[in-house]
């Protein structure tokens, strides 16, 4: 899962980089693309490491990508976007602290300044591809209708001034895909608040189905990062924070991505494989390796729950919680599965 950060310029978004990735603070960066892996939380993953006892134990991983520049920072150049077409989701920055030197935040407004530059970058790419649509027309191709029929209703979208999100077969139409319109991806809002402060601003936005918002304390959360695991916990308790921008960011980005993890297990390795939900087990297979996919015979799965009911992935055998699907199972969340298969 990859997330592109981007906001306006002055909303934290390095600060908050710094956050969710544990990384050092970024001034010495500035400019630069920057990337930061981190593995993704989860208990489960722990339970069924101790229990097996692997040479390995591979939790599933997010990529944050912050980029050098984003269309913010250029408004007439729109391929200034380009690159956060490649991610599957977005996190916005938006500011809604005071600083020395600053006007006062204006959080509704920077959300909607973002949104308008995001759905002129996705209208230049719409208008340019029609164009060319026309123009192979007249040359006697007539091309794709499906296509110029689904670009025709983006565009009349964007003129409207909504983002592409808010249309599901739009958003994901497979003959769109390479496109990889901006304003399509989910948007995760992160507003940047003062340390004292916990609580969203009043219109928060957020009423696409696919946008969401919270509220990080980016200084705070940066200061956070940087300690170790006993300092980090009494600063939680001080600030009566819960958990970690990094936890609740990566929670909120499952959701919002629509995501789940199975797993496998076994002496040489336990591993946890993201994949969206209701994904048919041999597509599941799939993100494992194409040859498992391509000569899958039946997926053997038990529940993660089940297997805890049981003690042993024996006992959970003799109770008939081990079963045999096929490939077009849906994977439920914590599935822990073993692919039979046959290349």
């Amino acid at each position: 899962m990859r997330l592109g950060i981007i906001g306006l310029p002055g909303s934290g978004k390095s600060t908050v980089f710094d956050a969710l990735t544990q990384s050092a603070a970024g001034g010495a960066h500035r400019g630069e693309d920057r990337i930061g892996t981190i593995r993704v939380p989860d208990d489960r993953v722990d339970v069924l490491s101790r229990m097996y006892q692997p040479r390995k134990t591979i939790f599933a991983q997010v990529e944050y990508f912050l980029p050098g520049k984003t269309g913010q920072e250029t408004k007439k150049d729109p391929g200034l976007w380009t690159p956060v077409r490649d991610c599957d989701a977005l996190i916005q920055v938006v500011r809604n602290f005071r600083s020395y030197g600053m006007e006062a935040p204006t959080p509704g407004p920077d959300l909607a300044a973002i949104e308008a530059e995001m759905i002129l970058a996705d209208l230049v790419v719409v208008e340019k591809r029609l164009e060319r649509l026309e123009l192979d027309r007249k040359r006697g191709k007539p091309g794709d209708p499906e296509e110029l029929s689904l670009l025709s209703r983006c565009r009349e979208r964007l003129e409207a001034e909504m983002p592409l999100r808010g249309a599901p077969d739009l958003a994901q139409a497979p003959q769109l895909r390479g496109f990889a319109f901006v304003s399509a991806k989910p948007v995760l809002v992160l507003f940047n608040n003062e340390d004292d402060d916990d609580t969203l601003p009043e219109n928060a936005g957020g009423g696409d189905a696919r946008e969401e918002a919270m509220v990080i304390r980016g200084k705070l959360e940066q200061e956070l990062a940087q300690m170790d695991e006993d300092e980090a916990r009494e600063f939680l308790e001080e600030f009566e924070i819960k958990a970690s921008a990094m936890d609740r960011v990566i929670t909120r980005s499952y959701a919002l991505l629509g995501l789940i993890s199975f797993f496998t297990v076994g002496e040489d390795e336990v591993r946890a494989w993201t994949i969206r939900s209701n994904t048919a087990a041999v597509d599941a297979a799939e993100a494992i390796h194409s040859d498992i996919k391509k000569g899958f015979i039946r997926a053997e799965v038990l529940a993660y729950d089940d297997l805890m009911a049981a003690g042993t992935y024996a006992e959970a055998r003799k109770r008939g919680t081990v079963r045999l699907e096929g490939k077009t199972y849906p994977v439920q969340d914590g599935d822990i599965i073993h692919f039979r298969f046959n290349v």
